[in-house]
């Protein structure tokens, strides 16, 4: 074979992978241009999605009888960046269907008809996941959240009072924007991705890289890791810390029963396919 013969060959073997390149290129491009439109829309409403996600703490100050929930911006660009960190929060929200897409059409080409129909509804179910984790912090555990650290508030009283005692130091509360945000998003984005552990054990299961004997098995560990990840992601709170724990752990049990009904399936098709008999089927299971 010739010096050109070799350079041809070379030459089509990276046809393909420039092609993918370039296809790669364009899904990425058209992923940051939706979700920079995104952020523009949410960039212009950021005043009324600020008040959606104060909501919680404005209802637990309302219980305690505090009528005013303002927030104080301590550094003179701080409510700038509370803006821009809103916008981009919201531009993921917005252009993450779209962006999803743009992975689809990426990734379901190099898929056989099988694959594509397995691949397909993790890719639905993510994201739907995600937003009901976040729902839940939302409603649920950010409002307990807030109570909690509302409780540290005290009122204050005169030096020399009526009974001649001496004056208590009010402790009120008087957030600043930017730390808010950061804490409720922190509660958003921990939850939602808590809520994905079904989804990445499932497919995973898919996969043949975890059994569900296998996660049945190292179910104490599991206890352990939750119980850390309850610690650190949620406040000092016990009440908060048990309803992590206990979604959490729930979230696993799932996992191991999905992860179950995938390999019943897988079996019975290659049962029917003839590949191993009902004794093979046991010993896997």
């Amino acid at each position: 074979m010739s010096a050109t013969d070799d350079y041809d060959e070379i030459d089509d073997s990276s046809a393909p992978l420039i092609e993918h390149l370039a296809e790669l290129r364009t899904r990425l491009i058209h992923s940051v241009i939706a979700f920079i439109i995104g952020m523009v829309i949410c960039f212009t409403v950021w005043n009324p999605i600020f008040n959606f996600l104060t909501e919680p703490l404005c209802s637990a100050m309302a219980e305690r009888g505090q009528e005013d929930c303002g927030l104080i911006l301590i550094k003179l660009q701080e409510g700038f960046f509370v803006a821009i960190s809103i916008s981009l929060l919201g531009g993921l929200v917005l252009g993450f269907p779209f962006i999803s897409y743009q992975l689809w059409r990426f990734v379901a080409p190099g898929l056989y008809k099988n694959e594509k129909g397995a691949f397909l509804p993790f890719l639905i179910s993510s994201p739907v996941m995600f937003f009901l984790g976040a729902a839940f912090a939302f409603y649920v555990v950010t409002p307990l959240a807030f109570d909690f650290f509302l409780g540290f508030q005290q009122a204050g009283t005169l030096v020399g009072g009526p009974d001649g005692e001496n004056g208590i130091a009010a402790i009120a509360f008087q957030g600043s924007a930017q730390e808010y945000l950061s804490l409720t998003i922190k509660f958003i984005v921990a939850f939602g991705l808590c809520f994905q552990l079904p989804v990445l054990l499932t497919l995973m299961g898919k996969a043949g890289l975890v059994s569900s004997e296998g996660l049945a098995n190292v179910r104490k560990y599991a206890v352990v890791a939750i119980l850390l990840l309850a610690a650190l992601v949620t406040p000092p709170d016990v009440i908060t810390q048990v309803i992590l724990f206990v979604v959490v752990y729930g979230l696993y049990e799932i996992s191991i029963f999905l992860v179950r009904r995938v390999e019943t399936k897988r079996n019975e098709k290659l049962r029917e396919e003839g590949y191993f008999d009902d004794e093979d089927e046991e010993d896997l299971l």
